[in-house]
């Protein structure tokens, strides 16, 4: 499945680029396909630098204000700067690498409310520099994730809300600098508890998966036992029963604050 755009023209006469992805649906860790091409205008340039990368659009808080604010999270540059002929077409593929720790988008197939991720294309001509729309990507969950969601599921929780936000979370693998947040309405079981956050910090080898029940908005309470950070493999995560592992921890921590 093929993605296009087109970037508005660089100045009279200038050149035109359009981007393509072959493949909009990519898991963490893998590759987005695609290629530039840049269209000469009517007149010879010297193209600069062209690059894509990877951006998301991601809440900040400061203070009492908060705000979205795009971040680009990856990028490559495509070649060295070279003379574009007028009329002539010059053609540039890519691989671009998802990072590991890249939020997911999708689950089973639906799109995430709240996930805005894609590929930025940037054409620089004689000092200026023009870049495109957003080329929208489908991040799906690795297996390890997908199997921690599918607990949830099991268990009868529902999807409420996903976010992105720009900060740390303690104790963890994050080397981005912003991280997901993925909100869940509990079944009727649960009864007492308002949500649980679930977010993911992945590297090539292993997973942190950060869970978080009734949180206070602003910080993660690290030393409560409404907190719980735990390391999955990426290799040998079959090995557990998600689902049972997820109901003892909700279970005890609920019936030691008399929520169920």
């Amino acid at each position: 499945m093929a993605f296009k755009k087109l970037l508005a023209s660089l100045g009279a006469g200038g050149a035109s680029v359009e981007t393509e992805l072959h493949e909009v649906n990519v898991v963490p860790g893998g590759v987005v396909q695609g290629e530039v091409r840049i269209q000469g205008g009517s007149v010879n340039q010297r193209i600069e630098g062209l690059s894509v990368g990877l951006q998301a659009k991601v809440e900040v808080e400061s203070g009492d204000e908060e705000y979205k604010q795009n971040i680009e999270f990856t990028k490559v540059q495509l070649g060295g700067a070279f003379e574009l002929q007028a009329g002539a077409v010059h053609a540039v593929p890519f691989g671009l690498e998802i990072p590991w720790e890249t939020p997911i988008t999708m689950i089973d197939g639906h799109a995430l409310r709240g996930m805005n991720i894609g590929v930025t294309t940037e054409l620089a001509i004689a000092r200026a520099v023009d870049s495109g729309d957003l080329d929208p990507v489908n991040v799906h969950p690795m297996p390890a994730q997908k199997a921690i969601l599918d607990a949830f599921i099991q268990l009868g929780f529902r999807f409420k809300h996903a976010d992105m936000e720009r900060g740390h979370i303690r104790g963890t693998r994050q080397l981005l600098p912003f991280y997901q947040e993925i909100e869940f309405y509990p079944p009727s079981e649960y009864r007492g508890l308002n949500e649980v956050e679930l977010s993911f910090v992945a590297d090539e080898q292993a997973m942190d998966v950060v869970l978080e029940m009734d949180k206070k908005p602003g910080l993660f309470s690290e030393g409560s036992d409404t907190y719980r950070c735990f390391q999955v493999s990426l290799h040998d995560y079959q090995a557990t029963d998600w689902a049972a592992y997820l109901h003892q921890w909700i279970s005890a921590v609920g019936s030691k604050r008399s929520w169920f």
